[in-house]
């Protein structure tokens, strides 16, 4: 077996050589190389190149698909036919709102983790504005309280009367409401609580589908208080409900903590309780336009009596009271000009001698 080694070795140096050789004079010898042999080794390198890009093809999926990934995430989700949701709200105020309004924006700041805030507006600019500032922060809503698709927007009137604008942009609808029964989380102090982030239940009552007006503000709230699935921000369940409520021809807000006994590992909506958090506001609706901030009325609330006319009538009443005070007094007065009473003659008895007496001192003091 010793002495076979050396002769197996000796056997296999030839060919190593000459496949060294071979190299060599492939290396060296390029330009003297054939172009057939040239020919006949590209596509020997080339066929493993070939099933790679084949199999990674097979595993990325047809180019189209490819194609529409990259294009887009809205191409994508149009390709795929999957809606996502990319829904992003302003929140901004005017200039002159009070810290109780104030406190009330940032309750629902904290119950909308997919909104943005934006610095107070001056009230002389115009509301198209706020069209523009949606535009920038990539947002689809706009709430905007009056005291970055849709914008809540935060209106204050004389420091005492609050207006909430909710507003598609750029297209449109919007609602202008009057805030009215504010109590922030601050003031309530109610035993629920919820974890911030957590995308919420809402609760609409079934007087919403009776009138199309109601079914669009019904619409539009969903849009705006409902979370998007999967947002950076958000947390992945449900631990609390937003309840909307139609009394008195006016939107009562409300939110709940969904409580669960601590017994049970599975949510039962039979066992869970509910548990206020707050905060507490009424929405009366004034007026629906069809663009963002204004266009056509589509809505007009027969019904709304605004602040200023209230209080107005509050001042009448009192100055009412005042006038009857008033005419009272005078009535009074001409009646006793208008019925003297007789002369008593027992009046008169002592004033001559009171007259004498008078005349007799000045005559001592001269």
């Amino acid at each position: 077996m010793a002495k076979r080694k050396p002769e197996a070795e000796a056997g296999n140096r030839p060919q190593k050589q000459a496949k060294g050789q071979g190299q060599k004079q492939n290396g060296k010898g390029g330009a003297n190389a054939s172009p057939a042999a040239a020919a006949a080794a590209k596509p020997a390198a080339a066929a493993p190149a070939a099933a790679r890009m084949a199999f990674s093809t097979a595993l990325a999926g047809p180019k189209p698909a490819a194609a529409g990934a990259a294009a887009g995430a809205g191409s994508a989700a149009a390709a795929s036919g999957v809606f996502k949701n990319k829904e992003k709200v302003l929140i901004l105020s005017t200039r002159g709102v009070t810290y109780r309004y104030r406190h009330l924006m940032e309750d629902v700041v904290s119950l909308l983790p997919h909104s943005k805030k934006e610095s107070k507006l001056d009230t002389k600019s115009d509301r198209g504005v706020i069209n523009e500032v949606a535009d920038l922060k990539n947002c689809t809503s706009v709430l905007f309280f009056e005291n970055c698709t849709s914008v809540l927007f935060f209106e204050v009137r004389k420091k005492q009367d609050l207006y909430l604008w909710l507003a598609k942009s750029p297209e449109g609808p919007s609602v202008k409401f009057h805030v009215a029964n504010v109590h922030t989380m601050a003031e309530v102090k109610l035993s629920g609580n919820h974890l911030k982030g957590s995308r919420p239940v809402l609760s609409f009552d079934a007087a919403f589908d009776d009138q199309p007006h109601y079914q669009l503000v019904k619409e539009m709230l969903t849009q705006t208080f409902a979370t998007p699935k999967k947002h950076h921000k958000a947390k992945p369940f449900f631990d609390h409900v937003l309840s909307f409520t139609i009394a008195d021809n006016r939107v009562w807000v409300r939110n709940y903590q969904l409580v669960v006994p601590p017994d049970k590992k599975k949510t039962d909506p039979d066992n869970a309780s509910l548990v206020e958090v707050g905060p507490r506001f009424c929405l009366n609706p004034i007026k629906i336009f069809a663009g963002s901030f204004g266009g056509a009325t589509l809505y007009d609330n027969p019904d709304y009596v605004s602040p200023n006319a209230v209080r107005s009538a509050i001042k009448r009443k009192a100055a009412g009271k005042y006038g009857s005070k008033v005419a009272a007094r005078d009535r009074r007065t001409e009646h006793v000009a208008a019925h003297p009473l007789p002369r008593n003659p027992l009046d008169s008895i002592f004033k001559g001698e009171e007259g004498e007496e008078e005349e007799g001192d000045d005559a001592g003091s001269e």
